[in-house]
């Protein structure tokens, strides 16, 4: 099967330009100029209608919540959420239930995703058996599986329990997410460890000017560190909306962006979180972000001067690069996981239309720029718009 995409101006972190692209057996087979002659036959033609072209996102941090919470979130609801919003792949997070703690279940959760067909999937398994903080789970056993390994949700508060999970992150070449709660007090002490012992270190949705500051000086001295940020944590300030870590202050906020420009924050992370309205009145933390964190990304963005290039390297490249990805680029021989968006379109957020199985947003009403028309992974339609706005 050939399709070529035509009329659109693409975009990722190598630079913007007019062209075309054709795809063959879920790859890109060529990149066209714009006025490029092409002499391939195809089966299928997509206009883009010049709309923009980017490589597909890949959310670092996202909870499924299945198995175990599917009353929250099925794979398949929390798939097709993610690809109306653009993400062709997802790192999905540990806490199901039970725990992604034995190989057994990670190959489970990764047998129902290819059955799916949806999004690519990239099954996080816990560090600790059950989440414990004194048991690491058997990494032999399932890093044939998955290259990422985390706690989230939890913080790891034994010392000892993070040291042995850095040393095996060595070992066993795989990157150690961590959810830090109080979140620049165990950020320190981790790049004090990491200083030590050594390690493949990601810091999950960082929200503080101080957290910032350590990771900054910890680059600068090499150490393999990095970090995410949140659609929500550079978009507002100062709610009182329970979500982990906490809405922080406005010169929080602002030191986030800054981080972005400077590219001290190196990715994009969703911490999609689907709960209940039940579990959400009775104090459950999270957001509901799949289907808005492009237009959110890119309105702060746009406000701040800050590149489409930029926030396609943190959506897609920068992810890529950190898993170990031949992904995140609009180049020849790459996957055919594209996203076709409307940056003209303006419109107001409305959780009731979103198609996840929960809707606990606080920002419905908020005025939002861009939109996701198109969703292709491998080479295959995954997601047309075709209805109302977010």
């Amino acid at each position: 099967m050939k399709t070529l995409i035509k009329n659109v101006e693409m975009v990722d972190a190598d630079g913007r330009r007019f062209g075309k692209v054709l795809i063959e057996d879920g790859k890109i087979k060529k990149v066209y100029k714009e006025k490029g002659n092409v002499k391939s036959e195809y089966d299928q033609e997509i206009d883009g209608r010049g709309y923009l072209l980017m490589p597909g996102f890949i959310d670092m941090h996202c909870h499924l919540r299945d198995p175990g919470f599917e009353y929250k979130e099925t794979m398949e609801t929390g798939m097709q959420a993610a690809l109306k919003g653009g993400f062709t792949t997802l790192v999905a997070m540990a806490n199901t239930k039970p725990f992604m703690d034995e190989a057994a279940l990670v190959n489970a959760n990764l047998d129902k995703a290819e059955a799916l067909q949806l999004c690519n999937l990239i099954q996080v398994a816990a560090l600790t058996k059950e989440f414990n903080d004194s048991n690491l789970v058997d990494i032999e056993s399932l890093r044939p599986l998955t290259n990422v390994f985390s706690n989230d949700g939890v913080s790891i508060m034994n010392p000892d329990m993070m040291v042995a999970g850095l040393k095996a992150s060595t070992e066993h070449d795989f990157i150690l997410l961590t959810h830090c709660q109080p979140e620049t007090e165990l950020v320190r002490r981790d790049v004090k460890l990491l200083e030590e012992i050594g390690g493949h270190l990601h810091v999950c949705h960082i929200s503080k000017k101080d957290t910032l500051e350590l990771i900054e000086k910890a680059k600068v001295k090499g150490l393999d560190i990095t970090c995410e940020v949140t659609p929500h944590h550079i978009f507002a300030s100062a709610m009182d909306y329970k979500v982990n870590p906490p809405f922080r202050t406005y010169p929080d906020r602002r030191a986030l962006i800054e981080g972005i420009k400077t590219g001290v924050i190196d990715m994009c992370g969703t911490d999609h979180a689907p709960h209940s309205e039940a579990d959400k009145q009775k104090g459950a933390p999270g957001i509901n972000n799949f289907e808005m964190a492009f237009a959110m990304y890119y309105t702060v963005f746009e406000q701040n001067g800050i590149s489409l290039e930029k926030l396609s390297e943190m959506l897609s490249n920068g992810p890529a690069k950190r898993l170990g990805l031949k992904a995140g680029l609009i180049k020849e021989r790459y996957p055919a996981d594209l996203v076709l968006v409307d940056l003209n379109w303006e419109g107001k957020i409305n959780p009731k239309e979103f198609v996840s199985k929960s809707k606990n947003n606080p920002f419905g009403g908020e005025t939002l720029k861009g939109k996701v028309m198109m969703t292709m992974v491998k080479g295959e339609i995954k997601y047309d718009d075709n209805g109302p706005a977010l």
